[in-house]
């Protein structure tokens, strides 16, 4: 049957069929007869939900206009037709696409963006309206909201481009599409380019959607239109379209309205480049990076859900009919000034003071453990730092690297890391901290989503910098021969920008940077991907200084005591406050793999220094005691603070360290890469809460308040703070050392935001009657069972009780609200280290002693208990249990289907 209805066409032939869609409801059909850019009548299909709105008596804020690209049509937007949105909503089929008119036209981009105005004018639109685009339908989107600049007050653009430089190779999808000898075959006379669009999705598309995606483009007639935007592409100079491609990206940087970019970054057509070129034509846009998704963003992520957000935010208080434009400045902020913030002193300026002053000068400043047999370590003072940050500074400027430059910097801890990074800072220059222990996958994320201006590696990270396609210039940290410059695409040296810079200042050229605003970006730290892809925490340099200050404060750094930084990112936090640092002979990406040995030569190269290990290296450190000489009990007897965090500490494990570090007071803070330093507590801390729901990791540091977002039954957490003892929830953090912002990560940043001067972070927990912060897991990991909210820290706690279980990580599987608890655990006779086995059902006695145990101890019930190995954990800290991992294995496990962990 043909659903829809016909208006302004009388006269012409009926309007095609179209099968019933998924997610489409067919009052939402409409067909027009319009003359086109070369005077014809043509039928065109569209979307539009202004009768919905009417039958629920809204009026519509404005109208959004959304463009299909190629082989997509209307359907692709059908998800935008959501109550939460009160706008109007026009979704088209270009003419000859979707279900909109053969022309039999050859119709180039110039032609498509009149075609789309004369649409829009026998429909009489008019403001507020905002544009969405995706793929080439972004461009024809640009160029109309060119054309109709005083209707225009938004923009929205997915997964598209709007330049191809000329000299620049198309993506590799679109040369194979474009060949002449197969052009035709590939995109009108088979139906390959459509499918292949379609199948970019991972998972795949359901096969119902997939169908409706096929259904407007059976037979070779039907899919010219396809054939015909292939062809006009614009790749060189003597393209028709070139002129037009030409102006429209020239245009767009005059586009002062509220812009907003979301990003499957899986595109194997338009990937990051191309969202990088749209940033830099287009920089106050707000950006959401959807770290799974492909080229169908609108099927692979929640698209329509955050535009729904940001049309809130941005003209949420606009009434119907306002064509005022929203200030560009409105949407998520950081979180609001903190009262109690420290004086804001620019980072690495204690490098210089400590450089300057005779009495510290020759003092160590970072010392670097060679290994081998000989347990040699090299020695910088902080005279020589600071004469390797500012020669190398010199040489940034000289080679171009800017204020707001984006480095990625993948450098081995160590005097060279330490000399980039405050270099960076220095100038002004942005340094995006990636380390290596987030894995290639995780690492290869981290970069090219920060689209980094330059790359200064170790040739390791350079080489898969060249195999995985990274961008940015690269720079090596030592001087490579000519052949593996060429080959990496290595334009410089760290030792040559150094030796560059030295001779600019021996000749006193003037190589200081402008004044820099505290308030501009400093820093790009990723989170370890421990919840998910690793996010980016943008701080500014009065960010990172509060951070860097309050780290200090908590670990109780000082120049004469300094650091042995067994969790490597903390190398970087020493000479910013003045203490010394080292980094143990060890495995950076493998923390867990720490020996006591190590550890004790680390600490005897600094004398007294306090300790940073990760929780994974604890029970490393204790297993490898034994080894252990004389010589290395006494410089870890000399320790007089130890601290691990990154997950909560055991007791026990503390008190076992006390064998090995008698002296040493030990604290477990609590923190995130957002705000490194939240609450701390000492091992006597810890023994006096006892034992609760969680694990408690004590008061807030100075300066930071924690605050408490209740769950509902469903594990929800609330958009409003208490801080009433016993109340389960999200943790909320108030502190100047709070990160800006997620990278773009625009719904991130707000979910995280939502509570006005608040970060939310992800954590579940609750305060007690004295203040004291109980963690009890991650909020995506509660469990909305029939008996109420479960936290997940609190029953492991209680599995791990059992005699013979040495880890436990529990999940829930089933519907919100009715889910039902699953265990897997580590037996120590089991344990053995590497990539978690098939977890096998639990001997009926060790799952009776567990139910029993837990039922006891918490009141929960267990379904299910399971054995492995090992448990997956995080790459980083090698110690946070992958909870996420276990529920989809369990999920699939209990249906009795094959599943791998």
């Amino acid at each position: 049957m043909t659903i829809g209805h016909q208006s302004t066409d009388a006269g012409r032939t009926a309007a095609p069929e179209i099968p019933e869609q998924p997610g489409v409801d067919p009052r939402l059909h409409r067909f027009a007869t319009v003359k086109d850019s070369f005077g014809d009548d043509r039928q065109w299909h569209y979307l539009d939900n202004i009768d919905l709105l009417a039958e629920r008596g809204v009026t519509p804020r404005g109208t959004i206009l959304a463009v299909h690209g190629n082989p997509t049509y209307s359907f692709l937007f059908r998800t935008l037709f959501r109550d939460d949105i009160d706008w109007r909503v026009i979704a088209v089929d270009q003419l000859e696409m979707g279900y909109s008119e053969r022309t039999k036209r050859i119709r180039g981009l110039q032609d498509r963006i009149t075609d789309l105005s004369l649409f829009t004018d026998s429909l009489g639109l008019r403001g507020p309206i905002v544009t969405v685009g995706h793929d080439w339908g972004g461009i024809i989107s640009i160029g109309w909201a060119l054309d109709n600049k005083h209707d225009v007050v938004g923009m929205i653009l997915t997964n598209t481009a709007i330049y191809q430089g000329l000299g620049e190779s198309l993506p590799k999808a679109l040369q194979i599409a474009s060949a002449p000898s197969i052009i035709r075959t590939m995109t009108s006379g088979t139906d390959a380019f459509l499918r292949g669009t379609i199948n970019l999705s991972k998972p795949p598309l359901p096969s119902e959607v997939k169908a409706a995606y096929l259904a407007p483009y059976r037979g070779s007639k039907r899919r010219a239109g396809i054939e015909q935007f292939v062809a006009d592409i614009p790749a060189d100079a003597m393209h028709p379209s070139r002129a037009t491609l030409e102006r429209l990206a020239e245009g767009l940087k005059g586009m002062k309205v509220p812009s907003l970019f979301l990003w499957g970054p899986r595109d194997v057509v338009f990937s990051d480049r191309f969202l990088r070129d749209l940033i830099e034509r287009v920089p106050h846009a707000q950006v959401h990076r959807f770290e799974n998704a492909s080229h169908l963003v609108w099927d692979d992520a929640d698209v329509a859900g955050t535009i729904a957000e940001w049309l809130q935010d941005v003209y949420g208080d606009q009434k119907p009919g306002d064509t005022a434009v929203p200030s560009l400045e409105r949407g998520p902020k950081a979180v609001s000034t903190f009262a109690d913030q420290p004086p804001h002193v620019p980072l690495g300026s204690r490098i210089t003071e400590l450089a300057e002053d005779p009495a510290t000068a020759d003092l160590p400043a970072v010392v670097e453990m060679n290994g081998g047999p000989d347990g040699g370590r090299r020695t910088i003072t902080w005279r020589r730092l600071e004469e390797r940050i500012a020669d190398l500074s010199a040489g940034m400027l000289a080679h171009g690297i800017r204020r707001g430059s984006r480095v990625s910097v993948l450098v081995e801890p160590g005097a060279d890391l330490t000399a980039v990074l405050y270099s960076c800072l220095r100038i002004g220059a942005v340094a995006v901290v990636a380390d290596a222990g987030l894995g290639v996958k995780g690492l290869t994320r981290a970069v090219v989503g920060s689209h980094p201006d330059f790359i200064i590696g170790i040739d390791r990270a350079l080489i898969g910098a060249k195999v995985l396609g990274w961008p940015g210039q690269k720079i090596s940290v030592q001087t490579l021969p000519t052949v593996d410059r060429a080959v990496l695409g290595v334009t410089t040296s760290v030792a040559e920008l150094m030796n560059e810079g030295s001779q600019m200042r021996a000749l006193a050229a003037d190589t200081r940077a402008e004044d820099l605003d505290p308030d501009e970006d400093a820093l790009i730290l990723f989170t370890s991907g421990s919840t998910g892809p690793a996010k980016g925490a943008a701080y500014t340099h009065r960010q990172a200084s509060a951070m860097f200050s309050a780290v200090g404060e908590t670990l109780q750094l000082r120049p004469e005591r300094g650091l042995v930084a067994g969790f490597a990112p903390f190398a970087l936090l020493g000479p910013s406050l003045g203490a010394p640092s080292v980094v143990p002979d060890m495995d950076v990406t493998r923390p867990g793999e720490l020996t006591a040995a190590a550890l004790a030569d680390a600490v005897d190269a600094l004398g007294s220094p306090a300790v940073f290990t990760a929780p994974a290296a604890l029970k490393n450190i204790i297993d490898t005691a034994g080894e252990l000489t004389t010589e290395q009990r006494e410089a870890l007897a000399r320790v007089p603070s130890f601290f691990s965090a990154g997950a909560p500490i055991p007791a026990p494990l503390l008190r076992q360290l006390r064998t090995l570090m008698p002296n040493a007071q030990s604290f477990s803070p609590y923190g995130m890469t957002e705000c490194l330093a939240v609450a701390a507590i000492d091992l006597d801390g810890i023994e006096e809460a006892g034992s609760g729901n969680g694990v408690c990791v004590g008061r807030p540091v100075p300066r930071v308040e924690i605050a408490i977002a209740p769950v509902d039954e469903l594990g929800r957490a609330a958009d409003h703070a208490v801080t009433t003892a016993g109340v389960t929830g999200e943790i909320l953090v108030r502190a100047a050392h709070v990160r800006d912002r997620y990278l773009m990560l625009w719904r991130t940043t707000r979910e995280a935001m939502r509570i006005e001067g608040y970060h939310a972070t992800g954590d579940i927990g609750h305060l007690d009657d004295q203040g004291r912060l109980w963690v009890e897991g991650r909020l995506e990991h509660v469990i909305p069972t029939a008996e109420g909210v479960r936290t997940p820290v609190v029953i492991e706690q209680a599995v791990e009780s059992v005699e013979g279980v040495r880890r436990a990580g529990v999940c829930g599987v089933g519907p919100a609200g009715t889910q039902q608890i699953i265990a897997v655990v580590e037996m120590e006779e089991d344990h053995r280290p590497g990539r978690p086995a098939q977890p096998k059902p639990a001997p009926h006695e060790l799952e009776d002693s567990i139910r029993r145990t837990v039922r006891e101890r918490t009141g929960a019930e267990v379904t299910a208990v399971f054995t492995t190995t090992t448990l997956p954990t995080d790459i980083r800290h090698n110690s946070k249990i992958d909870r996420t991992r276990l529920a989809a294995w369990a999920e699939v496990a209990l249906s009795g289907k094959k599943a791998k962990l």
